[in-house]
């Protein structure tokens, strides 16, 4: 009897996830919990392992398509046996007849009852994406589980309504699924929030001393997030407005920092926390961030380590950018980055002289912040950066 294996729900909240590679060929042996297929989520890239062994049977889709959570994603059996599934995206063998396990079938009792009429069967995400794109779903062949309509079908569907362009040598590319989810963040985060930043210049002199000391006394690196969030740490303290989400007509004032760092990757931006970030020393902190940094380059983070920030810290100097307007995470009401310190011409005291000179630029939701907090709230940040004793004696 085959065992028929649904895309199972691997993050919080996750509806869809887009095949990377499958690891083992149809017709080839799998071993229990041998890796069977990397995916990618909204939030990272996940190998899943095989919950049997036998041969596999099926491929649920191919590589570079998405499949949605509880649609068929492999079946396996014995050697010699074939499968027969619903999917036409599949790109398993099409002869013989399986039996689907029971969950299966309360699962495809799901799509019907949510899909209603045969008139365009989908799931509420695919009907929005049909209605943002105009594309009629009485009009579509679903090539889903059970004729229901995916969102590859919406999407080539508005694609052959598009006028092609007449130019030549275009390439289309269709964008990842952290691509596409960044995409949807940033867009409802620009729609949603007034945003409003403030720029301010640091004199780093005292704290890349500090930096440099630090480093040679423990024999690492200190990452210059740690030190932001150190020096973050006292001031979002008195102004807890600033690690706060909006609920309506509510304010919710964390008591705990839940700091995300952002991390570039080559596959685009991730914010992985650290939480109880506030009630960590300046080692654990170094030790976090560069933790987090090299598992998220790795695309190897847990869903849970990429959500629930507070407050969140980009630092553009690690690419060697300088002033910039971030844009706040859905979900908080601020975020500051801070850029690369440059030695610079500084006037004091009627003279000039250089420093090296770190911007910083803090974006803020006007919705709850005025401009006067926001000052005072970077005022406070630069005098804690300007003269590090100010927060590492904590």
């Amino acid at each position: 009897m085959a065992y028929v294996f649904e895309l199972p729900d691997i993050g919080e909240g996750l509806t869809e996830a887009d095949i990377i590679r499958w690891h083992v060929p149809v017709g080839d042996r799998v071993t229990m919990d041998q890796i069977l297929v990397e995916v990618e989520t909204a939030k990272a890239v996940v190998e899943i392992p095989s919950p049997a062994a036998g041969t596999l049977l099926h491929h649920g889709a191919g590589e570079g398509t998405t499949l949605t959570v509880g649609a068929v994603l492999a079946v396996i059996g014995e050697s010699g046996e074939s499968w027969r599934g619903q999917d036409a995206n599949s790109d398993g063998p099409a002869t013989g007849q399986g039996v689907p396990n029971s969950d299966t079938g309360k699962q495809q009792a799901r799509y019907r009852s949510a899909g209603g009429s045969r008139r365009g069967k989908a799931l509420p995400v695919v009907r929005k994406l049909a209605r943002e794109h105009g594309v009629d779903l009485g009009s579509i062949t679903g090539s889903g589980p059970g004729g229901r309509i995916t969102r590859d079908d919406v999407m080539a569907a508005a694609t052959r309504a598009e006028p092609r362009p007449e130019a030549t040598g275009d390439e289309r590319v269709r964008l990842s699924m952290l691509r596409r989810t960044i995409a949807e963040h940033m867009s409802s985060s620009w729609r949603e929030i007034p945003h409003v930043t403030i720029f301010q210049d640091v004199d780093a002199t005292r704290l890349l001393t500090a930096r440099r000391a630090l480093a040679g006394r423990y024999e690492r690196q200190i990452p210059m997030e740690a030190l932001v969030v150190k020096a973050l740490a006292p001031v979002l303290d008195r102004f807890r407005e600033f690690n706060a989400t909006l609920d309506g007509d509510e304010l919710i004032l964390h008591r705990s920092l839940d700091v995300g760092i952002a991390v570039d990757t080559a596959d685009g931006l991730l914010v992985p926390i650290i939480p109880n970030a506030g009630e960590m020393g300046l080692l654990s902190l170094a030790e976090a961030v560069s933790d987090l940094g090299t598992r998220g380059k790795a695309r190897t983070l847990a869903a849970h380590e990429l959500s629930g920030a507070t407050f969140t810290v980009s630092n553009f100097g690690a690419l060697g950018g300088g002033r910039g307007t971030p844009i706040i995470p859905l979900g908080t009401t601020a975020i500051l980055a801070v850029g690369r310190a440059e030695d610079t011409p500084v006037v004091r005291n009627g003279s000039v002289s250089i420093a090296p000179m770190m911007p910083l630029s803090l974006a803020f939701d006007h919705r709850v912040i005025d401009g006067g907090a926001g000052q005072r709230f970077v005022a406070m940040l630069v005098e804690n950066l300007e003269e590090p004793a100010l927060f590492l004696a904590d």
